[in-house]
């Protein structure tokens, strides 16, 4: 039991929750105590943690000019990428509607926040922060978004002036990351509370419509890579079989350990080996660990409605839109912390008024779809060097490119 991860104390704990929902409903539902403090301590890392990353994430970088045209590049293809992967996801929860009949209810701090239904000037305004002390303090995620990236192109301008800013920032967020991970270590406690309280109160339906996100998932993940990601490599005259060949290990590896840091040196050898250019392979990979997230952002497109479906909250179609919008600007730059989607889950269902509950809930079921989305991001990130390095000129040679790859 001591050699156990954390992955698997939680499917304990999950299944702790279940058989205690079953067994003892009424005692169950009291347990919601202890999922609402672990909810409110994974909130109380959104804010610095989005600032942190997102600061250092643009003023590290230097000079947004010292990029160049790969840069540039780069982040076009990454950005057309997510953002079909945002509105597929959003596509399938709405066909699917996974959510539905299990009815997870507000706490009574969440309903007294119920915000009011948005117009578009509303919208626009609001993204925008008077203060960023009040933004963070009120969990508006958008306005921290905003401010950060204004902050952060600022740092970039004054060049070795702000060094100590931006020393601070990287600093912050490594602070946060090992808090992230500290908080993470009562993950098993809140996903039991939580899965001990739904199950207890709603009955099997919730297990039911756990079930149907699983295979939602995995389909349309499955849908992205053969109707997005294959289209891309026709399009751009990559050689299928040798990308293939590049791209089988660090996936295999991503998809059975559920980490994308674990494919990474893989990744970089193999693409190289494939015929990319060095410098195109060591700026395109890592650059897209944080903006390139295909599966991911599939994941929180399909898990955001979820919340909703499942609170019984009907979201317009241009409050989805706004959803996908806050989505993509806040899932750039966390990549490297321990359960990301989840801040960024928590983020997004905090702003919207949606019930937290539907967070601790799904961190159930998150290393099941953690895997399909890790190795998804990592076979996005792979194409995205192809794709920068075709754009560049570079001709591929099919009969050499894999060649020791996988040896």
């Amino acid at each position: 039991m001591k050699r156990l991860s954390l992955t698997g104390w939680i499917f304990l704990g999950m299944a702790a929750g279940i058989v205690l929902g079953v067994a003892a409903p009424h005692f169950a539902t009291r347990l919601s105590l202890l999922s609402v403090i672990f909810l409110r301590l994974i909130k109380s890392i959104i804010a610095p943690l989005l600032f942190a990353t997102l600061v250092y994430g643009i003023a590290g970088t230097g000079s947004p000019k010292q990029m160049g045209r790969i840069g540039l590049k780069a982040i076009i293809y990454f950005e057309i990428v997510t953002t079909i992967a945002l509105f597929l996801g959003l596509a399938a929860v709405n066909l699917v509607r996974p959510g539905e009949g299990i009815l997870l209810e507000k706490t009574a701090e969440e309903a007294a926040l119920k915000p009011p239904p948005p117009t578009l000037s509303g919208v626009l305004e609001h993204v925008f922060p008077a203060s960023i002390i009040e933004a963070m303090a009120r969990g508006e995620v958008l306005q921290i978004v905003v401010f950060a990236l204004l902050f952060g192109a600022a740092c970039a301008a004054i060049g070795p002036k702000a060094r100590p800013v931006v020393d601070f920032t990287a600093s912050l967020a490594e602070v946060m990351f090992q808090y992230t991970r500290y908080v993470m270590y009562l993950a098993p406690v809140g996903v039991g509370a939580a899965m001990a309280s739904t199950v207890g109160s709603k009955g099997f339906a919730v297990l039911v419509g756990l079930g149907k996100l699983v295979l939602t998932m995995y389909a349309a993940q499955a849908f992205f890579i053969v109707g997005v990601l294959g289209p891309v490599i026709a399009l751009t005259r990559v050689p299928l079989k040798p990308f293939y060949e590049a791209v089988r290990e660090p996936f295999l590896i991503a998809f059975s350990t559920a980490s994308s840091e674990a494919a990474l040196p893989r990744a970089l050898q193999n693409m190289e080996s494939f015929g990319v250019p060095k410098h195109i392979v060591a700026f395109v990979i890592p650059t897209g660990y944080s903006f390139n997230l295909d599966g991911t952002t599939l994941y929180l497109s399909l898990a955001s409605l979820f919340v909703a479906q499942a609170a019984g909250v009907h979201l317009s179609l241009g409050q989805q839109l706004l959803m996908m919008l806050t989505l993509m600007l806040t899932s750039k730059g966390v990549a490297g912390v321990p359960r990301a989607a989840l801040v960024v889950l928590a983020a997004t269902v905090s702003s919207f008024g949606l019930p937290g509950e539907g967070v601790a809930v799904l961190l159930g079921i998150d290393a099941v779809m953690d895997m399909v989305r890790t190795s998804v991001n990592v076979l996005g990130n792979c194409l995205a060097t192809a794709v920068v390095a075709r754009w560049e000129g570079v001709e591929f040679v099919p009969a050499q490119a894999a060649v020791g790859l996988n040896r």
